[in-house]
């Protein structure tokens, strides 16, 4: 475990020794702040539409740190030589994996939070309440999806050569979750045999990732999620994980390093 946690340690470092964060923590501050200054947000909708603005350029922010930074961890490893003497310590492949996939994730976690500490605050500012545990609930949900995001660029670094292929890719993949995933069943109705048949089997496979997208929960103020279906949307993306981390495995062990 020790081993794991010192991989980790070195992708958070360098994270934030980069300027891929605070590149993208800027932009969403300034925006907004230059959205929330207009006199357009003088009417009643405005913390409505500051929150959506503000809540939509986290999420793209997130997701642009989870793919770009773990599309290049086992990559840059191969390139620099150093995945040689990592698994010389001795250090094992499904601790490389674990390793990598713990400090992006939590690298994410950390970014998120600046991210959501931001949003409450500007929020705060206009509404006068701070719901801290529905922020709270939606900082979970929204660190869950990254995992999963996580974990699929991971897989997607040992298979693409280039890590600005993965990216594309998995950027594809997610934004087309995210948009039409829930859409596919319906689709699937329209279809013949066996179309319909392999349409529901990629909508049941799929990682749903706007299931922990609660945006609009907080954009309209409308409370608190139950505590049980917030546990099971924990478990849920707990399990794709799980298997996306033992695709990963399962292929890195076989890759040949040179």
């Amino acid at each position: 475990m020790n081993t794991i946690w010192a991989i980790a340690a070195v992708v958070i470092k360098e994270l934030y020794r980069r300027k891929d964060f605070y590149v993208l923590f800027v932009l969403t501050a300034m925006l907004t702040l230059l959205m929330g200054s207009l006199s357009f947000f003088h009417d009643a909708q405005a913390v409505r539409y500051l929150k959506e603005l503000c809540l939509l350029l986290i999420w793209v922010s997130a997701l642009v740190i989870a793919i770009t930074t773990t599309a290049r961890q086992i990559p840059a490893e191969r390139e620099n030589r150093t995945i040689f003497p990592l698994l010389a310590k001795p250090v094992s492949r499904a601790q490389v994996i674990l390793g990598k996939f713990l400090g992006c994730w939590l690298a994410c976690g950390l970014a998120l939070l600046v991210f959501y500490v931001f949003f409450g605050v500007v929020s705060a500012a206009r509404e006068h309440a701070l719901p801290l545990a529905s922020y709270f609930q939606a900082l979970w949900l929204h660190w869950c999806a990254l995992a999963i995001v996580v974990a699929l660029a991971l897989g997607g670094s040992l298979v693409f050569a280039a890590p600005s292929s993965n990216a594309t890719i998995c950027f594809v993949v997610c934004l087309g979750i995210l948009l039409v995933g829930r859409h596919l069943n319906k689709v699937a109705l329209s279809l013949p045999e066996p179309s319909q048949t392999l349409l529901y089997t990629v909508y049941f496979a799929i990682p749903h990732l706007e299931l922990f997208d609660v945006r609009e929960l907080i954009i309209h103020d409308w409370g608190l999620i139950a505590w049980p279906v917030w546990a099971l949307a924990t478990v849920y993306a707990a399990a794709h994980t799980a298997v996306l981390l033992l695709i990963s495995w399962l292929v890195f062990r076989r890759k040949p390093l040179s």
